[in-house]
């Protein structure tokens, strides 16, 4: 798996063509696209950036479940706490998404249920990952990583 940046927002599109309501796109965002043997298999779109706060909102998509590698979270969160220097990264997911809460979990996010967050009849997941709790996770070694990277 190659991660690249976005170039003319070809991959923010694509993903939110692949998110059940979001239409609308994601207004002023950086993307990342993932891919493999020549082929786009995941997007990862940066969102809603609190400069001052220090916290950036993630969505992502993938047509794979391999996408999700060691070296590809590795870039995934090296992005907002490394390159702008981002305090927590938020994500938004369906409480039935049992397998990616689980991943989320396991790699440090903390979760919190917000009732009615996608729509009148269904809550939401808020992820949350602080810079201290990725750094903490056992997943990477970052300077290995980085090394490699």
């Amino acid at each position: 798996m190659i991660v690249l940046p976005d170039e003319g927002g070809k991959v923010a599109r694509w993903v939110a063509q692949h998110i059940p309501g979001c239409e609308r796109g994601f207004g002023n965002c950086t993307a990342l696209a993932v891919i493999d043997a020549d082929t786009l298999v995941a997007g990862i779109v940066y969102h809603n950036y609190a400069p001052a706060a220090g916290v950036i909102e993630i969505s992502a998509s993938s047509t794979t479940p391999r996408w999700l590698t060691r070296s590809v979270l590795f870039e995934m969160f090296s992005y907002p706490f490394e390159q702008i220097g981002c305090q927590l990264v938020a994500m938004r997911i369906r409480p039935s998404d049992k397998p990616l809460r689980r991943m989320l979990k396991a790699y440090g996010f903390s979760e919190y249920l917000i009732p009615r967050l996608r729509g009148r009849h269904e809550a939401e997941l808020v992820m949350t990952l602080t810079d201290d709790a990725w750094r903490a996770n056992g997943f990477h070694d970052t300077k290995k990583d980085a090394a490699n990277g």
